[in-house]
């Protein structure tokens, strides 16, 4: 079995990210499939992507303040 390496970026695992765990992603050389340590995760880096978009729509309003509230 190949040995695991830290990529080229460190990409976040993005099943445990979007439950506030920070857990870089480790990258197999020979499959081209990064993986998770912490909860078993694998996945491409296109997918890897994708789903960190998915993450950033969560976050995306963190550094707003809202003042005025417009329900009626």
């Amino acid at each position: 079995m190949a040995q695991l390496t830290k990529g080229k970026l460190n990409y976040r695992c993005p099943s445990c990210f979007m439950r506030d765990l920070d857990i870089d992603m480790f990258y197999n050389k020979d499959t081209g499939i990064y993986s998770c340590i912490r909860c078993q995760y694998r996945g491409t880096e296109k997918d890897i992507l994708e789903k960190n978009e998915m993450v950033r729509f969560r976050y995306g309003a963190m550094n707003q303040r809202f003042e005025k509230f417009d329900f009626d």
